[in-house]
């Protein structure tokens, strides 16, 4: 019984909601404006699904300017949306995708099967290159029918291709990006989401406007502005004033005066970001970092707990696990004590009892104040780093290309599973794998050939055991992502999405009348 009744809510979620039969009345026009302070300067590829690097970070604009076949939704967490339906074959090596007919890019354009054919070739990003080997070949069968044939039936698929592990589902129009090329679709893009672009400002400002033909419904909001305001208090002050209606990223006494001002909202969620402490020092000829003591210390040196409390008003789960809790195959690990007396011991059998200069820390941008408080733990153990700042966008391009060294301390948050998060930083050509334990290569490869569900999870689960135990990565937390809503919001679609930071489906977010 209960099999049967997954697969009739599998079929149910592929075919969508079912016809009324009624006519419904036409909706409002757009109107109104909405305006996001958003925490870092916003960078042109993130309007390209060709180039996600494996952040969460793209999604903000992707959701607003592009549309998937799949993709997360308040729906589900692989919901049909370019595509109105899909299916597998019984050998697994066929997946068949039928579009909606309805489906334009803001050129008027419809949406083919050639598009989807030639978004996948031309995707890039993160995951590229294990899309690309298990995937045969792309056929555009016609205009609205197109197939995946896999080389082996791969129980991801799916996973990696419909959800936020990568964007090789978002689809972009073949013709429009032929004819300006690459750099000419990132200054005008050109998508098939609620909003189309009509200014950009890169770094500084996005502005978008409603796209009366998006298939899913007319947006209820006109304009939507994306503001970069990298200073915390500036993004506050902003909101306060009123000059924008959505801030990003408050955290400690400013989310407090936030929570504390009448007429403004605090919102947080758990998101599937994991925060992290990266060794990437353990993989270099003599650093201190290659010693799993030193890695040890660090790790029960931090007071998770305190840090949660002061950075992010205990929002933030606390664990020992690169992989989120939400995640499917995630293993629930606590995170090491708070043991700095232990950390220090642990020195002095690596041979360190006056302490070791352990060369460079980057953190990632903006969580600074996070970075510098782990800092300071790891100096009163004896641990001394020196810390390094970059520019978010430039942080995320130089941590996935192996341009940071020592030790990194960033979070990671697209959607998926445990297979996919592993994939990202744990196994051969991850994109922040900067090395990999050869049992963990072994597990992973032996559980992408699995097809009982539960030998696979024992699979993963010893992979995430392994990477606890051996303190390849030290999590902190499940990031508390915390966000500031103003007065005139009705519906700032913050919470639609299970696990998702930033507001969507932009269609769905409302004023007040």
């Amino acid at each position: 019984m209960r099999r049967l009744f997954g697969a009739l809510v599998v079929i149910a979620s592929m075919l969508g909601p079912a016809p009324s039969g009624m006519a419904q009345p036409a909706a409002p026009p757009p109107a109104g404006q909405m305006t996001w302070a958003v925490h870092f300067t916003l960078a042109p590829r993130w309007l390209d699904p060709a180039e996600t690097e494996g952040s969460i970070t793209p999604f903000l604009t992707l959701y607003a300017v592009h549309d998937a076949l799949l993709k997360p939704m308040p729906s589900g967490p692989i919901a049909p949306s370019l595509a109105e339906s899909w299916t597998v074959s019984t050998s697994g090596l066929v997946y068949d995708f039928v579009l909606r007919a309805n489906a334009r890019f803001h050129n008027g354009e419809r949406v083919t099967a050639e598009d989807v054919k030639f978004s996948f070739e031309r995707y890039h990003g993160a995951n590229a290159a294990l899309l690309k080997e298990r995937v045969h070949e792309v056929r555009a069968v016609d205009a609205r029918r197109v197939q995946f044939h896999l080389k082996e039936p791969w129980a991801d698929f799916i996973t990696f291709y419909g959800t936020t592990a990568t964007s090789a589902g978002w689809v972009v129009p073949k013709k429009y990006v032929e004819q300006v090329g690459d750099e000419g679709f990132k200054k005008a893009p050109i998508g098939a989401g609620p909003y189309r672009v009509v200014a950009f400002t890169p770094g500084v400002e996005l502005q978008l406007e409603a796209f009366a033909g998006y298939w899913r419904r007319t947006p209820h909001v006109k304009r939507l502005v994306f503001r970069s305001l990298p200073d915390e208090i500036t993004r506050a002050a902003a909101l306060k004033r009123g000059d924008v209606d959505i801030a990003y990223f408050l955290n400690g006494p400013v989310a407090e005066e936030v929570r504390r001002t009448s007429g403004l909202r605090l919102m947080a969620v758990r998101s599937n970001t994991v925060f992290f402490l990266d060794f990437r020092g353990q993989w270099e000829a003599g650093s201190p970092w290659q010693d799993q003591r030193v890695r040890t210390a660090a790790s029960l040196a931090i007071d998770r707990k305190a840090m949660n409390d002061a950075e992010q008003l205990g929002f933030a789960g606390l664990t020992g696990n690169v992989v989120p809790r939400a995640l499917e195959f995630a293993l629930a690990i606590e995170p090491d004590p708070y043991d700095p007396a232990r950390a220090r011991r642990l020195l002095a059998e690596a041979g360190f009892p006056r302490g070791v200069d352990a060369g460079d820390f980057t953190i990632a941008p903006p969580y600074e104040g996070a970075g510098e408080a782990i800092a300071n733990y790891l100096a009163a153990v004896g641990i001394r780093v020196k810390i390094r700042t970059m520019e978010r966008a430039a942080f995320f391009s130089s941590w996935p290309q192996g341009k940071l060294k020592g030790l990194v301390f960033g979070g990671l948050g697209p959607a998926g599973n445990a297979a996919t998060r592993l994939a990202l930083l744990a196994v051969k050509g991850g994109p922040y794998t900067a090395g990999m334990l050869p049992e963990v290569q072994d597990l992973y490869d032996r559980q992408a050939h699995e097809r009982d569900r539960k030998k696979r999870e024992e699979l993963l689960h010893q992979i995430q055991r392994i990477l606890f135990e051996r303190k390849v990565f030290a999590p902190i937390w499940e990031n508390g992502f915390i966000r500031g809503v103003g007065p005139r919001v009705e519906e700032p679609a913050l919470a639609l999405i299970p696990s998702f930071p930033y507001s969507a489906p932009y269609e769905d977010v409302r004023l007040k009348p």
